[in-house]
């Protein structure tokens, strides 16, 4: 893990512990931040929508998978 010091503006803070659950700061901004890349990345798995072929269907994947033998 590594160890930073940033400045954030009091109002913002506030604001964040205010709508954040945590014990402490630096919890409720990890929180901020893990939320906001979970965020990012379903609306980037979101954009694929409708542009990705499948080749087969959920039955052969399913019940005729090589690596099973």
């Amino acid at each position: 893990m590594s160890r930073i010091s940033i400045t954030l503006p009091n109002t913002f803070l506030e604001e964040l512990l205010k709508v954040v659950p945590a014990k402490s700061k630096t919890e409720a901004v990890i929180k901020a931040i893990t939320d906001e890349i979970r965020m990012k990345k379903k609306k980037n798995i979101k954009s694929m929508a409708g542009k990705i072929t499948f080749t087969k269907k959920a039955a052969e994947l399913r019940h005729k998978d090589e690596r099973l033998g």
